[in-house]
């Protein structure tokens, strides 16, 4: 088994416990570690797997805790900066009555993860490297790694993973920017996950089977699309497949779609490259429905982190 790459944000989700009140209202703030690159690397790590983080934060005690917590993971956190003048993100969310979350981002050190970081990260080392977030796509540092990274990737035998994890606040005001970009990603990578709404918004379709059809004609890489309760679509070769998804009553649907991330990525990891390019259909099938067991173990516990103590690979058997 080689190790996995994961890069991106790595920050501090303050959640509102005051429900249904906005942020400006909210009295009471819930830490919880967060970032999407870094949950997967969580769930892969506690799967068994092998997993490093490149992720800058500050040297503040929110910074300080982020380490720790993906350490108890398992988590290998050499390529986790801290930034001396940069105070770690923080993202705050409140979820509303009528179900909309009022959301504000904080940013901070995350964006600040720059080539001078990625750079010395010796590649040959890894057989699976994931970009995990679109906070990637805002302007700045972060933004050159990620490519920078891909570009050196593409020149070797890794495995690419990618999954855009769209934020509509981010990108408000410059959507385009985020199609487009993500648009490189998917025609780079040889596996993506999306959610039914980044496919719609990434193709423009007006349903699921026609995105997955334009998925199928311009990339080349096998892809998940999560439906939620309805399943998850397995985009392979020229055809797709719908796995059912595993029931469960959930109590936090947070970090589920990190888990079946990181699930999949633990599985690819087993093989080397030449053998994850020849993996079949029914192979894939497997894989997706194993990342579906862990999305659906996620669900059971409250908050992705307190979810991810509770991941093992029994619950593949």
């Amino acid at each position: 088994m080689k190790k996995i790459l994961c890069i991106g944000e790595a920050l501090i989700d303050m959640i509102c416990t005051d429900k249904g009140r906005s942020l400006s209202d909210g009295d009471h703030f819930l830490k919880k570690p967060g970032g999407a690159p870094t949950n997967v690397a969580a769930a892969i790590a506690a799967l068994g797997g092998q997993v490093e983080l490149a992720a800058k934060v500050g040297t503040d005690p929110f910074g300080k805790h982020l380490i720790a917590v993906m350490q108890s993971f398992g988590v290998d956190t050499r390529w986790m900066v801290q930034d001396p003048d940069h105070f770690t993100t923080f993202a705050f969310v409140s979820l509303m009555e009528n179900g909309e979350r009022d959301f504000y981002f904080n940013r901070g050190a995350d964006g600040q993860l720059g080539l001078s970081d990625t750079d010395p990260i010796d590649l040959d080392e890894f057989s699976v490297i994931h970009f995990g977030s679109a906070t990637g796509f805002l302007p700045g540092p972060l933004r050159e790694a990620y490519s920078g990274l891909l570009t050196r990737a593409g020149k070797k035998k890794i495995f690419i993973s990618f999954d855009p994890n769209y934020r509509h606040l981010l990108f408000a005001g410059n959507q385009q920017a985020f199609i487009d970009q993500s648009w490189h990603f998917l025609q780079s990578c040889h596996f993506f996950k999306l959610s039914d709404e980044e496919a719609l918004l990434l193709t423009g379709a007006p349903n699921i089977l026609e995105a997955a059809g334009i998925l199928l004609a311009k990339t080349k890489a096998v892809f998940a699309i999560t439906l939620g309760k309805e399943g998850t679509l397995l985009g392979y070769g020229n055809k797709t497949f719908t796995i059912p998804s595993i029931p469960v009553t959930p109590v936090d649907t947070t970090g589920a779609g990190d888990a079946f991330v990181g699930a999949v990525l633990y599985q690819l990891s087993h093989w080397n490259y030449d053998e994850m390019m020849g993996l079949s259909e029914q192979d894939w099938i497997k894989i997706i429905t194993d990342g579906n067991k862990a999305g659906a173990r996620t669900c059971e516990y409250l908050g992705a982190m307190e979810a991810f103590k509770n991941l093992s690979s029994d619950i593949f058997k």
